[in-house]
C-alpha cells in the first residue's frame, strides 16, 4: 500500500518496455499479442486503482498515499492525492482499457500505438499524483510527445498538420507557466506543492513597465499559469487547435483528447490558481466569466454549423468546458463540486460520443453528416446508446450531464446572476445542436445505397459502451457516489480560499490607516 501511486503511475510505462524493446515482427499473431499486452496492463492498472479508492478516506482533507524521496539530489518525488485528484486517477484507470478494446480494429505499427497509450496513461495519471510543482511539470508538458505521435501518424489526413498544431499550441502556452514555476520557487524556497498551498504570495500592488499591476505577484503569476491551463482546457479564444486535432486523431486519441486530457487544464485551476493565487482569482474572476460564457454561446452555435461529426462534438466540448472554468472560479460549494463533477461526466459522455462517431466511421470510412441518415433502420442498439449519449450531453435529469450543469449554474447563479443567464443559453443551444445532429444521422429513411450493408454494433463495441453507459446513469441518479468522496476536500478548498481573502482585505485597510 505505502508505493500504490507510484505503482499505479508507472506500471503502464512498465508494461510499454516489451512493446517497444522485446516484441518483434508485425504478423497477425504479433499484433494480437500486442493488443492484448496493452489491454492486460490498463486493466490491471485500473484494478490496483480501486484499491486507491477504497483505502481512500473522504473525511481527510489532506493528502493521502504520500510518497517522498529524492531523485539524484535534483528533483524531489513527491506523490499524493486528495479528494480531488483520485476522481482524475481513477478516470484514467478506467477509461484506458475501453480505449484499447476500441482500438481493436488497429493493424498498423500496433506494437508503437499500444506503447503510445500506455505511455500516455502513465503521465496523464502522474499529473493529478504529482505534489511537486517540477514533477508536475514534467508530466503535464510529457503528455504532449505521445499524444502528438498518435494523432500524427495514424492520424487522418492532415495529421502531420494538426499534430503540430496541437503541439505547438499547448507548448508556447506552458512556457510561461515554467517561469511562473521557478518565480515560486525563488519567493517561497520550496517546489512542494503542499508547501506553496501554505505560502501567502504577495498580493500588494506594484509598477511593471509603467502598469500599475492590481494583485502584484500574485496576478503575475495567474495569468502565466493561465496562458497554460486555458490552452489546455481548452478556452476560447485559444480553443481553435481542438476541433483540428479532434478530426484528425484516431478514435481511440480523441477519446483520450476529450475525457482525459482536457480535465488537465481544469485540475490546475483547481490545484494551483484558486489554492495559492485567492486574491488574483477573485479579481480576474469576471474575466474568466465573460470568456466562459462567450465561449458556451459562440461554440454552441458553431457547433450548429458543422458538418463533420468530430468536429461538432468537439466544439461540444469547448462549450461544457466553459461550465467548467465558471464552477470553478465562482469559488463556493456548488459551483466547485459542479465544475468537478461536470468533468467527470464529460469524461463518460465525450468520450462514448467520439466511440460512436469511430463506430460508424470503421464501417463507411467519411465523418460527413450528410452521408448518414436513416441508421435506426440498420443499427438499433447503436440508435439507443447514441441517444443515450446524446441525451446526456444534453443534461437530461437522469444523466451525470445533468447534475454537473445544475450545480455550476446554481454555484454561479449565487455570485452574478446574469452570468448565470447567460450561461443558461447553453443548454438550450446544446439541445439544438445535439438532436439536430441525431435526427440527420439516425433518423429518416434509409435512401442512401452505401448504408444498406451496414452493421449493428458487434459484441466487442458493446463491451466498450456498457461501462460507459453504467456510469452515465449511475452518477445521474445517485451523484453522491462522487460528491460525498470530494465534498470535505472541495470545503477545505472554498474555505482557505475565502480565509486569504479575508485576510487581504484586512491587509488591504492596514495599508490604508498606515498611509492616513
Amino acid at each position: 500500500m505505502s508505493n500504490i501511486l507510484s505503482f499505479v503511475t508507472f506500471w503502464p510505462l512498465v508494461g510499454a518496455i516489451p512493446l517497444i524493446f522485446l516484441m518483434r515482427g508485425d504478423g497477425p499473431d504479433e499484433r494480437l499479442n500486442a493488443k492484448r499486452l496493452a489491454l492486460f496492463v490498463t486493466t490491471t492498472t485500473f484494478l490496483a486503482s480501486i484499491v486507491i479508492i477504497n483505502g481512500f478516506d473522504p473525511a481527510d482533507t489532506g493528502f493521502q498515499f504520500v510518497e517522498e524521496r529524492d531523485w539524484l539530489g535534483v528533483l524531489t518525488y513527491r506523490m499524493g492525492v486528495d479528494g480531488v485528484s483520485v476522481l482524475f486517477v481513477m478516470l484514467t484507470t478506467f477509461l484506458m482499457p475501453l480505449v484499447i478494446l476500441a482500438s481493436w480494429n488497429v493493424e498498423h505499427r500496433v506494437r508503437e500505438y499500444m506503447a503510445a497509450f500506455l505511455i500516455l496513461e502513465t503521465l496523464m495519471i502522474g499529473v493529478f499524483c504529482a505534489l511537486d510543482i517540477i514533477l508536475f511539470y514534467l508530466f503535464f508538458e510529457g503528455g504532449l510527445i505521445p499524444m502528438f505521435l498518435i494523432i500524427g501518424i495514424w492520424g487522418g489526413k492532415e495529421r502531420v498538420r494538426a499534430a503540430f498544431f496541437f503541439f505547438l499550441y499547448t507548448l508556447l502556452g506552458s512556457v510561461l507557466m515554467l517561469v511562473a514555476m521557478i518565480a515560486m520557487y525563488w519567493d517561497a524556497g520550496t517546489t512542494s506543492i503542499p508547501a506553496l498551498l501554505h505560502h501567502q504570495f504577495s498580493y500588494e500592488t506594484v509598477d511593471l513597465l509603467g502598469w500599475e499591476i492590481i494583485g502584484g505577484a500574485q496576478t503575475l503569476m495567474w495569468l502565466a499559469f493561465f496562458a497554460s491551463f486555458a490552452v489546455k482546457m481548452p478556452m476560447w479564444p485559444v480553443h481553435t487547435w481542438l476541433p483540428k486535432a479532434h478530426v484528425e486523431a484516431p478514435t481511440a486519441g480523441s477519446v483520450v483528447l476529450a475525457a482525459i486530457l482536457l480535465k488537465m487544464g481544469g485540475y490546475g485551476f483547481l490545484r494551483f490558481s484558486l489554492p495559492m493565487f485567492p486574491v488574483a482569482s477573485e479579481i480576474l474572476s469576471g474575466f474568466v466569466f465573460t470568456l466562459s460564457v462567450v465561449a458556451i454561446i459562440y461554440t454552441s452555435l458553431v457547433a450548429l454549423m458543422q458538418e463533420d461529426i468530430k468536429k461538432l462534438i468537439a466544439y461540444s466540448s469547448v462549450a461544457h468546458m466553459g461550465f467548467v472554468t465558471m464552477g470553478i472560479f465562482a469559488a463556493n460549494q456548488q459551483g466547485v463540486d459542479g465544475a468537478i463533477f461536470q468533468m467527470i461526466s464529460h469524461g463518460f459522455i465525450s468520450g462514448a460520443l467520439f466511440l460512436c462517431v469511430g463506430v460508424i466511421y470503421d464501417r463507411m470510412h467519411t465523418r460527413q453528416i450528410a452521408d448518414y441518415g436513416g441508421l435506426v433502420n440498420r443499427m438499433p442498439v447503436y440508435a439507443l446508446v447514441f441517444m443515450l449519449f446524446t441525451m446526456g450531453n444534453v443534461g437530461l435529469p437522469g444523466t451525470s450531464g445533468f447534475v454537473g450543469e445544475f450545480l455550476t449554474l446554481a454555484g454561479v447563479f449565487q455570485v452574478n446572476t446574469w452570468v448565470a443567464f447567460f450561461a443558461a443559453t447553453g443548454v438550450i443551444l446544446s439541445a439544438a445542436y445535439a438532436l439536430w445532429l441525431y435526427r440527420r444521422v439516425i433518423f429518416g429513411e434509409l435512401v442512401k445505397e452505401s448504408l444498406r450493408a451496414i452493421t449493428d454494433m458487434n459484441r466487442r463495441e458493446k463491451a466498450v459502451f456498457a461501462p460507459l453507459i453504467a456510469g452515465t446513469l449511475i452518477l445521474g441518479v445517485y451523484p453522491s457516489l462522487i460528491l460525498d468522496l470530494m465534498g470535505p476536500s472541495v470545503t477545505a478548498l472554498v474555505a482557505g480560499y475565502e480565509t486569504a481573502l479575508a485576510e487581504a482585505a484586512d491587509r488591504v485597510v492596514e495599508i490604508v490607516v498606515a498611509q492616513k
